[in-house]
């Protein structure tokens, strides 16, 4: 149903998961843990799934929290529960609030979950390229400090996402990376197809989180596209030409 964190474990007074496809109710495309209310799954299929993901947490179901995901750099701060209509356009949430559970939901793209156990302030962010750009790593990492966290008590994990063995990318992708930093070059490497590279976004993701300054991360090594058994994939589902796919969710909490 879920695969965790060594690093993140070790925190006392937190609990953490990135959810697999496995343990739902959902069927065909999105079977079965579909967490994704963007999705075009069974509205009843997703809310029981979710609500599965909460018990698992040990949270009430409208504690269990995700926002309208934009691929943009904005952080929210959480300290009470919203809903479906009401959750803020974002891609990142931080909370200091015991018993709220934070997430962000993902098909391909990095879900990292960040915990200060001694400050008692957790984050979790969606760093697909766009955002891991423009900015949300570090925007999530500002925003725990402002509710109390440390740059080097912070422990951040990543967990499944597309690697770059499976990520192929055309030259327009690689030259918004380029005229940012020349040194990005780095994160691209060459294709079968011609003006075509294969993105590292793993790498790229863990080189930005090093540059803040942040030392404790753990990446899991996992890939969504490579185990459909295991895990939804954006990209797989639009090689296979399918019309839609579910959505992981990744979340963290701090017990009351």
């Amino acid at each position: 149903m879920m695969v965790q964190s060594q690093l993140l474990s070790e925190c006392s007074g937190i609990r953490h998961a990135f959810f697999t496809r496995d343990g739902g109710v959902s069927n065909g495309l999105y079977a079965s843990l579909n967490g994704g209310v963007g999705s075009d799954d069974d509205a009843l299929h997703v809310a029981e799934n979710r609500a599965r993901m909460a018990r698992y947490l040990d949270v009430a179901p409208d504690h269990f929290l995700s926002a309208y995901q934009i691929h943009s750099p904005q952080v929210v701060v959480a300290d009470t529960p919203w809903t479906s209509d009401t959750r803020p356009r974002a891609d990142a949430i931080v909370a200091n609030t015991p018993g709220l559970a934070i997430g962000v939901s993902t098909a391909d793209c990095g879900p990292l979950l960040f915990a200060d156990e001694q400050a008692r302030v957790i984050g979790a962010a969606h760093a697909g390229w766009r955002g891991a750009l423009s900015g949300v790593i570090e925007n999530t990492i500002e925003a725990m400090e402002k509710l109390g966290a440390r740059r080097n008590t912070i422990k951040v994990s990543l967990g499944p996402l597309i690697r770059q063995a499976n990520y192929e990318v055309s030259r327009d992708f690689i030259d918004q990376f380029v005229r940012e930093n020349e040194a990005y070059h780095r994160f691209f490497a060459p294709a079968a197809r011609a003006g075509h590279a294969m993105f590292d976004l793993p790498g790229f993701i863990a080189a930005t989180i090093a540059k803040s300054g942040i030392t404790q991360f753990q990446d899991l090594g996992l890939c969504t596209y490579a185990d459909p058994d295991r895990f939804y994939s954006y990209r797989r589902s639009t090689h296979r030409a399918e019309p839609d796919y579910g959505r992981h969710i990744n979340a963290i909490v701090l017990t009351p």
